[in-house]
């Protein structure tokens, strides 16, 4: 009689459990110490064995205990390997990131520059032929002087008509709603037209999601006391719109609008707007940064484990709410890495190595 792996013991999703047991054949289990990540990423790419610095110093080792990342959960932003994408294709790309442990992907295009044209069915394959499955993708809200802008307001039939031949689950947008300016009433605008968006792509089973920056949770311009990411939770349907925090820009934002404009303090915790409402938070960027109180954001980007972001604390949280260990999704991102296969092989190996702690 067959065993389940211990690693997929504890998982209800049987398309999950299907794609972790792909990706045991492929000797790349998500639940694989992240020292075995890396030594097989060197072994199957000789042009990677430099990534082993990160286990010569110490640094992406698993400890002892439960791991904070859900298995089967652990995404990257594509706009993070942008470079590679174009120059290399996605074929080459996707190729790494399984060997690194990655199980999903975020796109921002769909198009690959030198590799040549693919159609989304040849990339949805190629994602699946990768053990890789295409979360949700980020598109323009808006370009009015543009009316065949590739764009929720100027096509939203066919951002969404891609988005469900690729199978995505999610599409969303990385624009803040500043459509009509920095008001309460502005972002109230913005705020109905997300409900259409998220009603439209609800038909289409998937869930239409805002990825916030650090401005979003500045103060309306004509109600200093009033902050526009609270305007915006108000104002969206629950069920109809969701979001996807980045933690770093999230983090920026504590420090730069934790008071308001006439110094009145309004402290911004980003953990706690999860907290308050988790199922409106189904994704997550995972980008980290160096605290720095002499940069206008507070913080410098690094790879994940090299900042200050206690990732082992904010994950462990979420994942342990009730019903939640596998209700999210954690992409990796970094907005201008030095070397973009390094940030996306090392950021791995750390989230991998987290381990919860004891009580």
């Amino acid at each position: 009689m067959s065993r389940t792996p211990r690693h997929l013991r504890d998982v209800t999703d049987p398309e999950l459990s299907s794609r972790l047991s792909r990706r045991n054949m492929l000797g790349v289990a998500a639940g694989t110490g992240a020292a075995a990540l890396l030594a097989a990423a060197a072994s199957a790419s000789p042009a990677l064995a430099a990534g082993t610095d990160l286990a010569t110093q110490g640094k992406g080792k698993p400890g002892k205990g439960d791991p904070v990342l859900p298995p089967g959960r652990l995404g990257i932003q594509l706009y993070s390997l942008r470079d590679k994408v174009a120059t290399l294709g996605f074929a080459t790309v996707f190729k790494e990131l399984a060997l690194y442990g990655y199980d999903e992907i975020e796109f921002a295009g769909y198009t690959q520059g030198e590799a040549g044209p693919l159609t989304l069915r040849q990339l949805k394959r190629l994602a699946r032929d990768h053990g890789l499955k295409p979360i949700g993708s980020h598109v323009n809200y808006y370009d009015d002087n543009n009316p065949d802008a590739y764009s929720f307001a100027q096509n939203l039939d066919k951002v969404l008509d891609e988005a469900a031949e690729l199978g995505l689950p999610h599409i969303g947008t990385a624009s803040g709603p500043w459509r009509y300016g920095d008001t309460v009433d502005g972002w109230k605008r913005c705020a109905e037209e997300f409900n259409h968006y998220g009603a439209e792509a609800k038909k289409r089973g998937m869930k239409f999601y805002q990825h916030n920056h650090a401005e979003e949770f500045s103060f309306a311009s004509d109600r200093p006391d009033v902050r526009l990411y609270d305007v915006l939770l108000a104002e969206t349907d629950p069920d109809l719109v969701h979001l996807e925090m980045d933690i770093y820009w999230a983090y920026c934002a504590q420090f730069r609008f934790s008071k308001r404009a006439d110094g009145t303090p309004d402290p911004l915790d980003p953990l706690a707007y999860v907290l308050k409402q988790p199922h409106r938070y189904p994704l997550f960027h995972v980008k980290d940064g160096e605290h720095d109180e002499t940069t206008t954001d507070g913080y410098r980007m690094t790879d994940v484990g090299d900042g200050d972001i206690d990732y082992r604390h904010f994950i462990s949280t979420v994942t342990g709410l009730r019903g939640h260990r596998y209700a999210h999704h954690w992409q990796t991102e970094h907005d201008n890495p030095t070397d973009s296969l390094r940030f996306a092989r090392r950021s791995s190996a750390h989230l991998h190595s987290l381990r919860k702690k004891k009580h």
